[in-house]
Order: structure tokens, then sequence, then C-alpha cells
């Protein structure tokens, strides 16, 4: 396989992904995910905006967030966000140290 192709293919497979994530499944906590997977939404905006930038492309948080939502951020925890449980906060703050790092 080309490159070319390869990254067409790769781009496809993550349009997919957000799909999914904005339609298929908007009941899916980004608490929930970070806790399993170690990755949410907002990891996949923060890579969005990585990688414009490593490509000289300036995209603001909310920007790639809007991408990746499908939606203003706010408009999206209004609509699907729920409450975090005590447990599922424990557990958030476990995940992000080992996936993210240290919260500044």
């Amino acid at each position: 396989m080309d490159a070319e192709t390869r990254t067409q293919i790769e781009a496809a497979a993550f349009r997919r992904l957000v799909k999914h994530l904005m339609e298929d499944r908007p009941d899916a906590q980004n608490i929930d995910m970070m806790n399993l997977a170690g990755f949410c939404r907002n990891c996949l905006s923060r890579w969005y905006q990585e990688a414009a930038a490593e490509h000289g492309t300036e995209l603001g948080k909310a920007a790639a967030r809007e991408i990746v939502y499908g939606m203003p951020y706010d408009d999206w925890c209004a609509r699907h966000q729920t409450e975090a449980t005590p447990e599922q906060k424990k557990a958030f703050e476990t995940a992000f140290a080992q996936n993210v790092g240290p919260k500044t």
C-alpha cells in the first residue's frame, strides 16, 4: 500500500470513529472511556489540534473540540453529559495521570 492510500484510509477510519462517537454512541461518557481505554473525545480533539500544529495549521482548543464533538463543547455537555459518580471521578484521577500526565 502506498503512503497516500494509507493516509486516506487512516483518515476515513478516523472520520468513522468520530461519527460513531457523535452519532451512534453519544451515550458513551468521556469519563467511562477514559477510565476504560485511557482516552476520550477530549483526547481525540487534543490529538487533532496537535496534528494540525505539526502541519503548520493553528487550531484552537474550542475549534478542535467542535470537529470531534460535531457541535460546540458546551452544547454537547448540555445534551449528553451526565454527572459523574464519586467512583468514576476517583478512577478518572488514576486514568488521567497514567494516560495524560499530571494535571496542570
